[in-house]
């Protein structure tokens, strides 16, 4: 186990007596964009991915690996529909919360709710990363950014879904391969 993923995982171990445990096949949904997100997932092992849909076509928005905790954290905090789905890609053993036990428990703890506020903070950073990789840097730019920054993307995730979250076809990304 890496020191981020046991991070992470000491991290929502306070959390251990409220989870129930669930395994997931390959490909389940396990929260529908526009649906009301009331529980969180963290990922004893396998890989989630979130994506949303563009009229009919999916695109990946983010990938998720063991240690790691997702929801549709907007939903999940305001009650509004999700903006987007949560789907296993590989058969996966997740840890599930309900909305209300991580709230009584937040509101219990001063210093877990500083370790979530700060947990948030790095996605919302993350995310502005990404957002501006989209603006400024070419398809093989993000690919070769990728591959450095998180080689497990690479070499776990199905490539369709990897293409979809560079924005680009399975058939560039194939072309940006082979150019390597």
């Amino acid at each position: 186990m890496s020191k981020k993923t046991q991070a992470n995982t000491d991290r929502w171990s306070i959390f251990k007596p409220l989870f129930k445990q669930i395994e997931v096949p390959a490909r389940t949904i396990l929260l529908e964009e526009g649906s009301i997100s009331k529980t969180m997932f963290f990922i004893e092992k396998g890989c989630l991915r979130t994506w949303i849909n563009n009229n009919g076509k999916d695109i990946t928005t983010q990938f998720f690996f063991e240690g790691g905790g997702v929801s549709s954290i907007e939903s999940f905090m305001t009650g509004k529909p999700s903006l987007y789905t949560i789907e296993s890609i590989e058969p996966c053993v997740i840890q599930t919360i309900t909305q209300k036990d991580f709230q009584d428990t937040l509101q219990n703890s001063p210093e877990l709710k500083d370790n979530i506020i700060e947990h948030l903070y790095m996605r919302l950073l993350k995310n502005q990363q990404v957002f501006f990789s989209y603006l400024k840097n070419t398809p093989q730019q993000r690919y070769e950014q990728l591959l450095a920054e998180h080689p497990e993307i690479i070499q776990r995730i199905p490539q369709h879904y990897i293409a979809s979250y560079l924005g680009i076809t399975s058939v560039s990304l194939s072309r940006i391969r082979n150019r390597r």
